[in-house]
């Protein structure tokens, strides 16, 4: 059976309007960090460039030598700045750090990953960001988190809500990054359609 971790992972499940508490397991991903505006900045075209052949290269190798299949998950991303106003209200863009990232099963190895690598430098012409790329796991524990519709720089009110209204009405507190995963393609589906889960990690206050 092809495996969709979509549907079989309680973190994955999100609502419009509701902020859920939910415990995240730890999970590791494919990733690659970088910095400035994601419509813009070469690198981070060439970290998607990089992602995304690795994560079916690395399908495809668990389906033959292992027999277990799955959906290839989301592209997810991790986003923050020195000043975090840049990015809930201001939106600018040329200041975020970010980490994109996609979920690998447990049971792919580094060794596997490195296979993956390899195949995909040997394609006419690699991402330039290949190197970069690691197999790491994010340990983000509990979370708040919520399905926002719509374009991404519509984000900022709910944000707004998640931040200084609901966490801190739960005598919670934000501990980790500001994650994002990506349910909707961008390329295929207009903006008042894109589906992203917005998720904080937090503890109590």
């Amino acid at each position: 059976m092809k495996i969709d971790f979509k549907k079989t992972l309680d973190c994955y499940q999100a609502r419009r309007g509701q902020f859920r508490i939910v415990d995240v397991p730890d999970l590791q991903y494919l990733m690659i960090d970088g910095h400035g505006d994601p419509n813009t900045a070469p690198a981070y075209a060439g970290a998607l460039a990089a992602l995304y052949p690795v994560a079916y290269k690395l399908k495809f190798a668990s389906k033959r030598e292992l027999g277990r299949d799955y959906v290839v998950p989301p592209l997810e991303a991790l986003w923050w700045a020195t000043d975090m106003a840049a990015f809930t209200a201001r939106r600018d863009k040329s200041q975020w750090d970010w980490t994109v990232m996609i979920m690998a099963p447990e049971w792919i190895t580094g060794a596997m990953v490195e296979a993956a690598r390899a195949t995909v430098a040997a394609t006419a012409p690699p991402s330039s960001s290949l190197d970069a790329l690691r197999l790491d796991t994010l340990h983000e524990g509990r979370c708040v988190q919520t399905l926002h519709v719509g374009p991404y720089d519509a984000e900022a009110e709910v944000l707004a809500e998640l931040h200084h209204g609901f966490i801190p009405a739960a005598d919670l507190r934000m501990t980790g990054k500001h994650h994002e995963i990506y349910l909707s393609d961008a390329r295929r589906v207009e903006p008042a359609k894109l589906r992203t889960i917005l998720r904080q990690p937090v503890a109590d206050a």
